[in-house]
């Protein structure tokens, strides 16, 4: 044994050729800084070991390095910057410590190399993979870059282009495509990836390879000229700001520093990423953007425990309603592995169901993310019926029927009778409260929410509610279905819109409000959409939603809550609604919609619907951006804050992540919770109360009040 740690260990496999295998306890490989510390001790050994004249890094786990750990790196971030970048260069210092070592080098590379494990294979001189490989730099989606030394290494080695592509999007790679461009030497059988590499390394001590040159690289300037480089750059830049609205710094300071050390060698571009490094993880952006990961395994972590407590095999599923969501949670189910029966008492509808499975599947085929045969067994793993007795062998069943009270009733009721003692039910419903429609049922406790979102397969989010005799037996099963599906469900507690359509009306209606005084809605969206940062502004998101699905719903919140949401005297989404303009599914709406190329519906102005507005609404008035932001997230954080305090949701962590998956919350400002943690709730309360003439929406509760005096902080620790 050349050298032995907690997090690997080191000897001989052949005469004069090292064998570092990575075997940290756990699950997984990951790079803390107790192993980085100790990474640089051995190197240091070895280095100065003149018997090695080879060495190939391997796992003994089924993935290389998944990443530095970030629950550790995380307090880090809290330093000065002087103080960051001094950590960070002792890091990347052991990583030119790799590089640097007197002998070729090897990366034998199985599974995830992700993060810090794809930068210490970059860091070696030469990388064999498995099929299976996985390799990409994802720190974009944390707002931080590479640190150690992926900004520097990668575009020498795959070329400046290739890299910031690479780095500014955060994805994922396969072997195949990293072959492509030079990112790694060769794809080899998993059971051939240590001999193979070992055999590329003795070629590289017999001199049949050219080891020193190939380094040599990695360690001068990028082999472009000036004219190549002002183009590069500049088309990255334009491409990231394009993508980001300027919103996300992360991307666009990746490019600004594999620019900056364009001209540079090792030393001084590696203090180039260094400082950069350290000046993107002290921006707020980061700690939101790392907070959502946290918050992300903080609710995965809350679903696998009550997944684990299912005692209810769930081997088939059934949706009752078929159409278009239906048929997405038909597809969902199907794809996922748990077959499903979608019932209903109209061909039309099952029709219209296997439609959508099939179009959602079609289009998979026809980007190659799925084979032939993947469709036609998901495609048979659906069961299309209208009779009732095929319900029986269901574990599971989704009502997706229409969104009425007595309907939902009268259909639940008749499940409940005719399935098995047993069987979970479980409502799709948006809105209506789960305890009026457990009124119908003989055994309430069998029966809780499933509300799935729009578009099914895009969507993350299942909020899972919990009526007042909801049983912890039945949560756990439909938590464990929703995992199944590959879902990130989260429980709530009963309330008319439960969580997330309780705290998006209020944001409707201050939005309403602002259109009734004079408001131009489109000028709205924009400043909603591009200052914000939500993916689509609120006139555009009612068109998706559909207009006379919200002035439904709008009923339903209203019979809620007669305070605060009581309809508006003049109502810009009933006027529309009335006049037959529902949005993107009749092709008219705030806005009006037609297909492009590839049958997505694109919106333009509409004259007509201003003509209509008129009818309720104030000649047009110019409005602040910070004015047009306040008076529509007033009254969404007043009642995310009402739904904490009222245990509708249970945590900051929960109530941010359904945001962020449930509406598109903007994920730079991590989530509501997060956002009034960055205003300061003391701020956000003064800024209110300017507002609360204009009616309940805007009026503070007295809790929130309290702990706007106390001071209170959601996340204690910046990130957490």
């Amino acid at each position: 044994m050349l050298f032995k740690s907690d997090s690997f260990e080191v000897s001989f496999i052949k005469e004069s050729i090292a064998e570092f295998k990575f075997c940290v306890p756990g699950p997984v490989n990951k790079l803390s800084q107790q192993t980085l510390q100790e990474c640089g001790q051995a190197l240091t050994e070895l280095a100065n070991n003149s018997d090695i004249k080879g060495m190939v890094f391997t796992s003994d786990k089924d993935h290389f390095i998944i990443g530095a750990d970030i629950f550790e790196f995380l307090p880090t971030f809290d330093k000065p910057e002087a103080e960051l970048v001094e950590w960070i260069k002792n890091a990347t210092d052991v990583f030119d410590q790799l590089e640097d070592l007197p002998f070729p080098t090897i990366s034998a590379v199985n599974g995830m190399a992700l993060g810090g494990g794809c930068e210490w294979v970059l860091a070696t001189d030469y990388r064999v993979a498995a099929p299976d490989l996985k390799l990409g730099l994802p720190e974009v989606k944390l707002g931080i870059m590479p640190g150690f030394g992926g900004t520097v290494r990668l575009p020498r080695i795959i070329g400046a282009d290739n890299a910031m592509t690479w780095i500014t999007t955060g994805k994922e790679h396969r072997a195949e495509e990293a072959l492509k461009i030079g990112a790694i030497d060769s794809v080899v059988a998993p059971d051939k990836l240590l001999t193979s590499a070992v055999k590329m390394l003795e070629q590289a001590i017999e001199g049949k390879l050219d080891w020193q040159t190939k380094r040599q690289e990695k360690l001068q300037p990028l082999k472009m000229n000036r004219v190549e480089q002002g183009m590069s750059f500049a088309m990255a830049e334009g491409m990231v700001y394009a993508q980001t609205k300027g919103h996300y710094p992360s991307p666009m300071m990746a490019v600004k520093t594999i620019k900056a050390a364009a001209n540079h060698g090792r030393a001084e571009a590696m203090a180039i990423e260094n400082a950069n490094f350290a000046k993107l993880a002290k921006t707020p952006e980061a700690a939101a953007q790392v907070g959502i990961f946290l918050a992300d395994q903080f609710i995965k972590s809350k679903a696998r425990k009550l997944a684990k407590a299912n005692n209810t095999e769930i081997k088939q599923a059934a949706v009752l309603g078929a159409g278009i969501m239906g048929g997405g949670i038909a597809y969902q189910s199907a794809y996922k592995g748990v077959p499903i029966i979608m019932k209903d008492i109209q061909p039309s509808a099952l029709d219209l169901g296997m439609n959508e499975a099939s179009k959602i599947l079609g289009k998979q085929l026809e980007r190659g993310r799925l084979t032939l045969d993947k469709m036609v067994k998901t495609l048979g793993a659906i069961k299309p019926t209208l009779n009732d007795n095929d319900l029986q062998t269901a574990d599971i069943v989704v009502e997706a029927v229409v969104e009425n009270p007595k309907i939902k009733q009268a259909v639940l009721a008749k499940l409940e009778a005719d399935m098995p003692e047993n069987t979970v039910l479980t409502s799709n419903t948006s809105t209506i409260c789960i305890d009026v429609l457990a009124s119908a049922l003989k055994k309430p406790e069998n029966f809780c929410g499933m509300h799935f979102f729009n578009p099914v397969h895009r969507m993350p989010l299942v909020e899972i509610i919990r009526g007042s005799k909801t049983s912890d037996a039945t949560i756990n099963a439909v938590v464990d279905y929703a995992l199944k599906l590959g879902k990130s469900p989260i429980v709530v507690n009963d309330c008319p819109g439960f969580f997330v359509n309780r705290v998006l009306f209020p944001y409707f209606a201050g939005f309403n409000q602002l259109v009734v005084e004079g408001v131009n809605f489109a000028k709205a969206d924009k400043v909603m959409e591009n200052v914000f940062g939500w993916p689509m502004g609120p006139a555009y998101l009612l068109d998706v939603v559909g207009l006379d699905t919200a002035h439904h719903c709008t009923d339903v919140m209203a019979d809620g809550f007669p305070t605060r949401m009581a309809r508006q005297e003049k109502d810009p989404v009933a006027v529309l609604a009335a006049a037959n303009r529902f949005g993107q599914k009749n092709g008219k709406g705030f806005y009006q919609y037609q297909m492009d190329k590839k049958g997505r519906p694109q919106k333009k102005a509409d004259a007509d619907a201003l003509e209509l507005l008129s009818s309720v609404c104030a000649s047009e008035k110019e409005f602040s951006k910070e004015e047009i932001i306040d008076r529509c997230m007033i009254p969404m954080l007043n009642e995310v804050l009402l739904c904490l305090q009222e245990n509708i949701v249970a945590s900051p962590q929960e109530a941010d992540m359904a945001l962020i998956y449930g509406l598109g919350f903007p994920p730079f400002r991590g989530g509501a919770f997060r956002y009034l943690d960055q205003i300061g709730l003391a701020n956000f309360v003064a800024k209110a109360d300017q507002y609360a003439h204009l009616g309940a929406i805007f009026q503070v509760s007295e809790q929130t009040r309290q702990w706007a005096q106390a001071g209170r902080k959601f996340y204690q620790v910046e990130g957490q």
